[in-house]
């Protein structure tokens, strides 16, 4: 494929990207999905994650987008063509086989709310660190309204430093006040004494290279721990999908992936990575820190001590916290798919897992 052929197969990905988006957009809260338009509009400006524009201009933006959106939202995706041949949106395995030699990745899948998601990006490395083959991308040619900083596909890993910048910016961005001092933390260990906008900037090369290991280690935990069967876990989220049942599985099924022994805190504990650990404890938020409330309680003692054996306790803690939560979850479903009962599951689940975690 010549560089031309690249745009082009760019602009079919990117109308896929706009269906999803037409049809999906309403899943997002008001706050949500402006978040996402932001990003969504510094990706089409080609701006960077501080820079902002005149509000109302971005305003005129969105207005257009979601004239786009009407005009689309009852549109099917279409397959990807390539050199003549024509490829599912969704075979990733075969249509990579095709772009990687020019130097490109695409990736298709499903997200939260199974809201499909695409990308394409340029290729900046490939490597391979615990068995696992990673990808370390750069320019995104084609994006959704989904800012995912890293992700899983044909048993590889994705590291998407444009979405993960943005992202990693957003979170620093939009912290919540309980946990700026973890943050601060983890910025002072990035060489950050001043922690103004400015220095901010500077120091986005460090501190992306701090978090990535946590994007990395969190994709390789989640494919090595099978304690929460996959398909058992697909099916609930088929079943559930946008609801509290599905914030709580994919909730258990990340803090399985950060506590497991491959995953992001037992590498972070391993290799005693101080700023990665503290961009971690401040990052925690939502069901995550409801369930694994242990990290921060010793989180506040390391900044002390350094005793990276009390993180370790809470790491097993938390892990066998989120093993006992995935044993009830199934255990539930999977009596209430046999008896053709899914609404008492449902109902089970919310009553007894999720109505326990918010007393």
């Amino acid at each position: 494929m010549k560089m031309i052929e690249i745009d082009a197969f760019a602009r079919q990905v990117l109308k896929n990207c706009e269906i999803s988006d037409a049809r999906h957009a309403g899943l997002f809260s008001v706050c949500g999905l402006a978040l996402r338009l932001r990003d969504l509009y510094k990706w089409e400006n080609e701006l960077n994650p501080w820079e902002e524009k005149d509000s109302s201009e971005i305003l005129d933006w969105i207005g257009a987008k979601e004239q786009l959106w009407e005009k689309l939202a009852e549109k099917k995706f279409t397959d990807l063509s390539i050199g003549g041949k024509h490829y599912d949106p969704f075979n990733t395995a075969e249509i990579n086989a095709v772009l990687e030699p020019q130097g490109v990745l695409y990736g298709a899948g499903y997200a939260y709310s199974l809201k499909p998601t695409f990308f394409l990006a340029a290729i900046k490395n490939k490597s391979q660190i615990d068995g696992y083959t990673v990808y370390t991308l750069e320019r995104e040619l084609a994006r959704d309204l989904l800012t995912l900083p890293a992700l899983s596909q044909d048993n590889l890993i994705l590291l998407r430093t444009d979405s993960a910048r943005l992202f990693l910016w957003d979170q620093i961005a939009f912290i919540k006040k309980s946990g700026r001092p973890a943050l601060q933390f983890a910025l002072e260990h990035c060489g950050l004494k001043e922690q103004d906008s400015e220095a901010l900037r500077h120091q986005m090369p460090t501190i992306l290279a701090a978090q990535k290991d946590n994007f990395i280690y969190h994709e390789i935990g989640e494919m090595k721990d099978s304690t929460f069967d996959p398909v058992i876990w697909r099916e609930l989220i088929a079943a559930f999908p946008h609801s509290p049942i599905e914030l709580l599985a994919r909730a258990v099924k990340d803090l399985l992936a950060d506590t497991t022994q491959h995953g992001t805190l037992c590498y972070l504990i391993r290799n005693h990575k101080t700023a990665a650990l503290g961009f971690y404890a401040a990052f925690q938020d939502g069901l995550i820190k409801e369930l694994f409330p242990e990290l921060r309680a010793v989180f506040r003692d390391f900044t002390k001590t350094r005793d990276w054996g009390i993180i370790e306790e809470a790491v097993a803690t938390g892990y066998r916290n989120a093993k006992n939560f995935t044993e009830k979850i199934v255990h539930i479903f999977e009596t209430g798919k046999q008896n053709q009962q899914l609404q008492w599951a449902k109902n089970e689940i919310e009553r007894r897992l999720l109505g326990k975690i918010k007393k």
